[in-house]
């Protein structure tokens, strides 16, 4: 996985290429608000901790940070998406108690995720959060949080590739959207620093491509827009990769016009996405463990 962020740029071109069922249209893209600088909720996210404890807080983040085609039948905050319900709940865990140890992790079952994320212990993303869960502490063993991003040695494609090798829900071939976000959740709590940081790409999920949709940039096929629109799940598969591999792209072709790094450029689209506009039209949902 040394070329782990070349395969994935390489392999959505070559999908963008190649779709029948999503088109883009750079012609269409609008400015790019520069925005605050991309960070961290500090409310809603653990980053006041000690350092170690923040690390690890965002380790245990990223191994949930996916559900989203399940987030409209989750009990959510007030104010609060789907992700920031989870972000808030496990933050105010470890402000209340700390981390769980490595040991305890790799036992978690769901009636305990539930618990903590204020949830119903029989819903179905509890037991893959659990498993999530089980698979890092396995994977940290005696290692901590700190020493594991060490050992990428200043490398976030390393870091990447090491967490999509030692867990198998962080295996999101093409994309890798959520080994991706650990370096650089990392880096906007300070708590790492990676020289190749602006390498990463965007982090493909559902958000991101439905800002990119109706501003236009990409515009999908009738039948696949329409049940899109009627709010129907869009079963893994072509649709929904060539959805997600066009949108990178796209954003590849954006940071390059713009100098704007594709980290940065996600991040200032997915809080485009938080807008009125943007949440009045349905996105797509998919369940799945990548995003």
């Amino acid at each position: 996985m040394g070329r782990l962020l070349d395969e994935v740029r390489e392999r959505c071109a070559a999908i963008a290429a190649s779709a029948r069922h999503v088109e883009i249209d750079l012609d269409r893209i609008g400015p790019v608000e520069p925005g605050p600088a991309p960070q961290l909720d500090p409310e809603r996210h653990y980053l006041e901790g000690p350092r170690e404890d923040v690390a690890t807080y965002l380790f245990t983040l990223d191994a949930i940070n996916f559900g989203s085609g399940w987030f409209p039948t989750l009990r959510k905050r007030p104010g609060s998406s789907g992700y920031f319900t989870v972000a808030w709940a496990l933050a105010d865990r470890f402000r209340e108690q700390g981390p769980w140890p490595s040991a305890e992790l790799a036992r978690i079952e769901a009636p305990e995720v539930a618990a903590v994320l204020g949830q119903d212990p029989g819903h179905e993303l509890m037991a893959l959060y659990a498993r999530a869960l089980r698979e890092l502490g396995d994977f940290l063993g005696e290692r901590s949080a700190l020493e594991v991003a060490a050992e990428a040695g200043g490398s976030a494609e390393r870091l990447a590739a090491s967490l999509a090798e030692g867990m198998p829900l962080f295996r999101d071939p093409g994309f890798y959207k959520r080994a991706q976000i650990v370096a650089n959740d990392l880096t906007l709590a300070g708590i790492a620093e990676f020289g190749d940081i602006d390498r990463l790409t965007i982090f493909a999920d559902n958000l991101v491509p439905h800002v990119l949709r109706v501003d236009g940039v990409l515009r999908y096929e009738p039948g696949l827009a329409a049940r899109i629109d009627a709010g129907e799940l869009l079963p893994p598969g072509r649709e929904e990769t060539e959805i997600r591999a066009c949108a990178l792209h796209a954003c590849e072709q954006i940071a390059a016009a713009t100098g704007v790094p594709p980290r940065v450029l996600d991040v200032r689209l997915w809080n485009r996405g938080q807008g009125p506009r943007y949440k009045a039209i349905p996105r797509h949902r998919t369940r799945t463990t990548n995003y």
